[in-house]
């Protein structure tokens, strides 16, 4: 089958389209002929060589596709279903077929392939960041950082359907506030302006919840913006900035807290509550509920897909069209 794969650790040309050979599901587990990859930072942490995997490696964390092999004791799913699902925890997905655990799966119920491949990784993280880790309760002030990004998109909607009273939304430039308006997010501060701003969006009270994917300054100003007994989660280092050092002792005398959020460990640990959330997002998206905006490009221009979110210039989803 045809698949790209990370032949060594580089920039986005090291990405090549390869034969390789199909995997076969194991117990527990179902092959999926992939329509559409979504394209995802974490991908491009593996090309980079940030994250520990064997070479040559197929990157692809999420994929929609139709059910091409049932492994053994896999029940309530059918041969060529349609379905959404996360290969997250072996990867694989920028390929004709992948492998993943029948927990991880879930049925389209009619939902477009494209806009199902970029529901898997993002929409899922969305609800059980706020939900299982923040502890979202009706009325929460909620921050959510680079809101016009892929995760961002969905944490500022899902945070709306959760029940929190204000969601503001940050963003790196102006050109990306009108995108985070269109799905609703009332409030949109550029990130560099957010220190002067927490009083005027909060009445003076902080937040409840931020959700930090950005990392750097904004990992600082994510904790000063909290209030007290806040929640700040820790999901990703989108800047590339050095660690940012955080005190225990501030923790302790402030009644903040803070925690960390990896949907890959998360899904290989808890893999049927993974395949909940997932469940429940692809049925918000199938819904109206939940929007996810995204822009197909052939599987080939990977390495294409890749620089553009080096770039920070992307708003919505790049997913990856595997059979046109």
């Amino acid at each position: 089958m045809k698949a790209i794969t990370i032949p060594e650790f580089g920039d986005a040309d090291v990405l090549r389209l390869d034969d390789v050979a199909v995997p076969e599901p194991g117990p527990g587990q179902v092959s999926i002929d992939v329509e559409y990859a979504g394209a995802n930072f974490a991908e491009v942490l593996y090309r980079r060589g940030i994250a520990d995997v064997p070479l040559p490696f197929v990157p692809g964390i999420e994929v929609s596709g139709r059910i091409r092999a049932l492994g053994a004791g896999v029940e309530g799913l059918r041969v060529g279903e349609p379905v959404a699902a996360l290969t997250i925890v072996d990867s694989g997905g920028y390929a004709e077929v992948a492998v993943t655990s029948a927990d991880l799966v879930a049925p389209l119920n009619g939902l477009d392939f494209a806009v199902a491949a970029g529901v898997p990784s993002n929409s899922t993280t969305a609800h059980l960041v706020l939900d299982r880790i923040a502890r979202i309760a009706p009325g929460e002030r909620v921050l959510v950082h680079a809101a016009a990004g892929g995760v961002g998109s969905q944490l500022a909607q899902v945070a709306r359907l959760l029940g929190a009273g204000t969601v503001v939304g940050t963003v790196g430039s102006p050109a990306k506030a009108d995108v985070v308006r269109e799905l609703g997010v009332e409030h949109v501060v550029l990130r560099d302006e957010l220190p002067g701003r927490v009083g005027e969006l909060t009445g003076g009270a902080g937040f409840d919840i931020v959700a930090d994917m950005v990392g750097g300054r904004a990992r600082r100003t994510s904790l000063d913006a909290l209030a007290p007994f806040g929640r700040m989660i820790a999901l990703g280092n989108a800047s590339g900035a050095d660690d940012v050092p955080l005190s225990p002792n501030e923790l302790w005398l402030t009644n903040k807290s803070v925690s960390g959020f990896n949907l890959a460990a998360f899904s290989a640990l808890h893999p049927a509550e993974a395949g909940r959330a997932l469940r429940r997002a692809v049925a918000a998206v199938a819904s109206g509920d939940l929007r996810v905006r995204v822009e197909e490009m052939p599987l080939e221009k990977a390495a294409e897909a890749h620089r553009r979110i080096e770039s920070g210039t992307t708003t919505g989803k790049l997913v990856l069209a595997v059979r046109s």
